[in-house]
């Protein structure tokens, strides 16, 4: 996968096409990613011990990794991710900058 948890995103298509958010979490297997803030879907929820008035919670649900692109470090922009090795390490690069997307 292009993208790991903890990077900054930018969703490229669906209806929630241009938001920005950090990935919780990522599932590699099923080619899907969580990210915060996005594809927010109505959970209900029957009373339990941790939430005594049970109801309706705004939860993300998780969308494909296809409609998310990194963001740049330098520009901000949304970019492809390209791979080169440095120091004898495989690292992500910004192809529009060249950078390098792992701290």
């Amino acid at each position: 996968m292009h993208v790991k948890k903890g990077d900054k995103v930018q969703v490229i298509s669906g209806k929630d096409k241009g938001k920005q958010g950090t990935i919780l979490v990522a599932y590699p297997k099923k080619d899907r990613v969580l990210v915060e803030g996005v594809n927010m879907v109505k959970k209900h929820t029957k009373p339990s011990q941790d939430n005594p008035q049970g109801g309706i919670l705004d939860q993300e649900a998780p969308i494909h990794v296809s409609n998310v692109l990194p963001i740049d470090p330098k520009s901000g922009e949304p970019t492809r991710v390209g791979y080169e090795e440095r120091d004898g390490k495989k690292v992500r690069i910004a192809k529009k900058s060249g950078e390098a997307l792992d701290k």
